[in-house]
């Protein structure tokens, strides 16, 4: 595990960036695992800037994670450069270290995850919402796994 981790416990706060919502999760470096926090609504891309504002006063992260969708065969796409560009505001708004993930699949394995555990009921619209902040907590652990923090 990286030193800084060992010595520094970090709180990561994860973005999962889209043009209509906006998943959010929180993540941690002891427990090296990530929960859904909420989603959040944006227009064209655009979110709240207070609500992020007060998710960071809130939670206090050191670090904060984007996930940035590329195409299969790793070529970027109009999203990928929407994700980049809504990444440098948080880094501009916030002073805070930014760091993107590869989201490749992380929706889907949001989706497929929820499919297996709700077993075919009907779910209302806002579980489908939360889909987003899941998939956020997908990308934290995902990227804490990248930096060596897997759980162990």
């Amino acid at each position: 595990m990286p030193e800084h981790f060992m010595n520094n416990p970090d709180i990561i706060l994860g973005f999962d960036f889209g043009t209509k919502y906006i998943g959010v999760a929180v993540g941690q470096t002891i427990t090296r695992t990530a929960s859904p926090v909420t989603t959040l609504l944006a227009t064209d891309g655009i979110p709240q800037w207070e609500e992020i504002d007060a998710l960071l006063k809130c939670w206090k992260p050191t670090v904060l994670i984007v996930g940035i969708p590329l195409n299969m065969d790793d070529t970027v796409q109009l999203m990928t450069f929407r994700a980049r560009r809504f990444m440098k505001r948080l880094q501009a708004k916030f002073k805070l270290p930014t760091h993107g993930v590869d989201e490749r699949l992380s929706s889907w394995e949001a989706k497929t995850h929820d499919a297996f555990s709700d077993q075919k009921r009907k779910r209302p619209a806002s579980t489908d919402k939360m889909l987003h902040a899941k998939a956020a907590a997908i990308l934290v652990e995902q990227w804490m796994a990248e930096q060596g923090l897997k759980y162990s």
